[in-house]
């Protein structure tokens, strides 16, 4: 499936699979230790829901496009989650095995190997036989919630229009996840994919007045819109050309404008994105890579097995330490820092005498990213609470019966597979809802 998008070869042979794909006699080996539980937790742990026993058991008899067909009805991006998803503390957390001292099914691995061969194989998401049905919908936004709303609108026969502002759809998925667990051109795959259903992509950067014209075009808008930019590093000097924020650094080397960094680079946080720049870093070229937080080992974000691979990519740790201004000098960047520790009430506080400076090139803020709050309140009607869209959890429909939404914009920032659960999830609301004529026209 030709996707446009051509892999740069630097970049390719720099960010190797995290984890090696399964061959086909692994694949069944694997897939024939299962036990195909009846009631089985890894199916309730995964936030599609993917009947994961039936796909394990369709690769273990030979019928791996019927086992990516069961993935696919399920999961429209089931082969990105099967790079992305954090399997260790979801369907693989879950797997029965662990109650018997072994290890667990490779669930992730092996839904990699069935959708990827059905992929190699040219294998395409057969449209479902429905009815035509003539309202159009908007889903804003063309990250994994709105491309998981599109695929399910468009099989139900809706006609569906994914609108984004940058030129690749894909979202994070595209963009902001490291390479080596998901390249680029495997994200545009699946994008190809569902515009094989008859999805329409374009690309127009939505402001208020966009919005209120999507409303008069569109009888649906589902909002897919994820966050904003990262927060900046709020110090002195924050602004200086050596500061460059976690999702554009992993951005530049992914579409090949940035395949080098200079030798000493600090990372600001310690969640998966924090992650992910940092061993990116060290891919690249730099001879150090430190991560700088400010709280302990025990309070960071990022998942275990995450800052495992960060110590095995070599990247140091440094804790209780809190960058309070930076400076660029003649030979890069002066980082000041203070050694904090929480007080009684649990707020940090600095520990006297404490300061020290930290030489290095590249800093790299990974502290979250913003909500994007300008655009979303200009959507008249919609309710916010927190920064975050506040929808009706059986359906994702807004106070604005018109709009819909799903994704990080209403739960802040958590997993691929929960964003594509929730796009799905609004699909199925917004044709219900509508079955009851229940869309009020704005």
């Amino acid at each position: 499936m030709d996707t446009g998008f051509v892999v740069d070869p630097d970049v390719a042979a720099r960010f190797p699979d995290l984890h090696p794909p399964l061959g086909k006699r692994a694949a069944v080996v694997e897939a024939n230790r299962c036990l195909n539980c009846f009631d089985a937790p890894c199916m309730s742990a995964c936030p599609t829901h993917i009947d994961v026993p039936q796909f394990i058991k369709k690769i273990a008899s030979g019928n791996v496009p019927g086992s990516a067909k069961t993935i696919l009805e399920a999961n429209v991006l089931g082969a990105s989650c099967s790079r992305v998803c954090p399997v260790e503390v979801l369907c693989e957390g879950s797997c029965v095995m662990h109650g018997k001292s072994e290890r667990p099914i490779e669930i992730g691995r092996l839904q990699r190997f069935a959708m990827e061969t059905f992929y190699d194989a040219g294998g395409k998401l057969p449209l479902r036989r429905r009815e035509e049905r003539q309202q159009r919908m908007a889903c804003l936004g063309a990250g994994p919630s709105s491309l998981a709303c599109a695929a399910e609108l468009r099989q139900l026969g809706f006609q569906v229009t994914v609108i984004d502002r940058r030129a690749l759809p894909g979202g994070l998925n595209t963009y902001g996840v490291a390479e080596y667990k998901l390249r680029t051109a495997d994200s545009l795959r699946e994008v190809e994919m569902i515009r094989g259903l008859g999805v329409k992509f374009e690309v127009r950067d939505i402001d208020a007045a966009g919005l209120e014209e999507l409303e008069r075009e569109f009888d649906v808008v589902f909002l897919g819109v994820g966050l904003g930019a990262m927060h900046r590093l709020d110090v002195e000097g924050s602004t200086s050309a050596g500061v460059i924020d976690a999702l554009e650094f992993i951005e530049g080397y992914k579409t090949g404008a940035r395949l080098t960094v200079a030798p000493r680079v600090v990372v600001v946080g310690a969640g998966n994105t924090a992650i992910d720049a940092a061993c990116a870093a060290k891919r690249l070229g730099a001879e150090t890579v430190t991560i700088l937080y400010r709280r302990q080992r025990a309070n960071i974000s990022a998942f275990d097995f995450e800052y495992e691979h960060a110590l095995r990519e070599g990247v140091k740790f440094l804790w209780t330490a809190l960058p309070v201004g930076l400076r660029e000098t003649e030979d890069g960047i002066a980082l000041a820092c203070l050694e904090v520790a929480p007080d009684e009430a649990g707020l940090l506080v600095p520990l006297e005498g404490s300061e020290f400076t930290i030489e290095c090139d590249v800093v790299i803020p990974a502290i979250g990213q913003s909500p994007l709050v300008d655009l979303l309140s200009q959507a008249r009607g919609v309710s916010m609470e927190w920064g975050r869209v506040v929808i009706d959890r059986a359906t994702g429909q807004t106070t604005n019966p018109k709009y819909f939404a799903g994704g990080d914009c209403v739960n802040g920032g958590r997993e691929v597979v929960d964003a594509i659960a929730d796009g799905k999830r609004a699909a199925l609301g917004i044709a219900a809802v509508l079955a009851g004529n229940e869309v009020a026209n704005g």
